[in-house]
């Protein structure tokens, strides 16, 4: 079962954060009262459905595909016949890192919809920005969003990063398919986003863009010009 779940307060949209897995893998549910998606479904699908409640499940969102963000992917997609969506060629892994079985007992992963950086995911009334972020994979992406595409007109903008930025860090670089290089030019990317942008990383505490303009991008050249 999830160790925790948070409703964040102040955003421009609607977010629940459920803490499960053995890595404490934050799981995103976020919604606009017209349309409700999830973001790296690490585990556990009846407890992350028992979140959700009775809205209706438009859309899974994978910002990368290592095996402990996409382990309920395939059964959620079944149960609720949710969209999939992932960058253009992510490969999905099927088998655990740590331990060598399959991520899910519903058989491979099928992605629905593919994307690339610059396109817009709408799921209810929300326009959410594609930033294709490699460093931790290939084709790792994070999604933005202003309080204009938002149901809550004075909200904080909103970062889902994936394991691309972290509060005070970034991701590995040393799995396959990570490079440093690639992570420095994503973090230029990140930097240009306002300083009020509420950061929602993929494994423990959030941040924003302010706090980390002062940290990480400093420390890895990705501070705005």
């Amino acid at each position: 079962m999830p160790k925790r779940v948070l409703s964040l307060e102040g955003l421009c949209v609607d977010v629940q954060c459920i803490i499960m897995g053995p890595i404490d893998n934050n799981v995103y549910l976020v919604s606009d009262g017209a349309g409700t998606f999830v973001v790296d479904p690490t585990q556990e699908p009846e407890a992350i459905l028992e979140v959700l409640g009775d809205r209706k499940l438009d859309a899974i969102v994978v910002t990368h595909g290592h095996s402990d963000h996409v382990g309920a992917v395939a059964s959620l997609q079944r149960q609720t016949g949710a969209t999939v969506y992932a960058y253009e060629g992510e490969k999905l892994e099927e088998k655990s890192a740590f331990t060598g079985r399959p991520v899910s007992e519903d058989g491979p992963i099928s992605v629905d919809r593919r994307v690339k950086n610059g396109d817009v995911i709408k799921v209810g009334n929300m326009e959410w920005k594609v930033i294709h972020t490699p460093g931790h994979t290939k084709g790792g992406m994070c999604l933005f969003i202003i309080p204009q595409f938002g149901n809550h007109a004075d909200g904080m903008p909103v970062l889902l990063s994936g394991d691309t930025l972290f509060e005070g860090t970034i991701g590995r670089t040393d799995f396959e398919g990570g490079s440093l290089a690639e992570m420095r030019a994503s973090l230029k990317k990140l930097a240009q986003l306002p300083d009020d942008t509420v950061v929602l990383p993929g494994h423990e505490g959030f941040t924003t863009i302010g706090a980390e303009r002062r940290r990480v991008f400093a420390a890895y050249g990705g501070k705005e010009a």
